[in-house]
């Protein structure tokens, strides 16, 4: 699932930014895991979008993946420094 998930997760970052300058972190614990976008500031706001739309949309896209292989997940988005 790691390599999945984070090809999904890298493919939809790119093509909404543009750009390759962010990272993914993951951490798992029991049966849930965690995906940390790390992203530039001026790409945080296309990432979140208006009102949190486009964060959201990548939240349920994630989940539908997740859902189909039978795992919890989470997806947070923070500044990289």
């Amino acid at each position: 699932m790691k390599n999945k998930m984070n090809a999904l997760i890298k493919y939809l970052i790119e093509n909404i930014t543009g750009n390759s300058e962010f990272e993914i972190e993951e951490k798992e614990e029991n049966s849930l895991v965690t995906y940390i976008i790390q992203a530039k500031p001026e790409f945080m706001g296309l990432i979140i979008g208006k009102a949190g739309k486009t964060i959201k949309t990548i939240r349920n896209l994630v989940k539908v993946r997740a859902t189909l292989e039978k795992k919890s997940v989470n997806l947070t988005v923070e500044e990289l420094i």
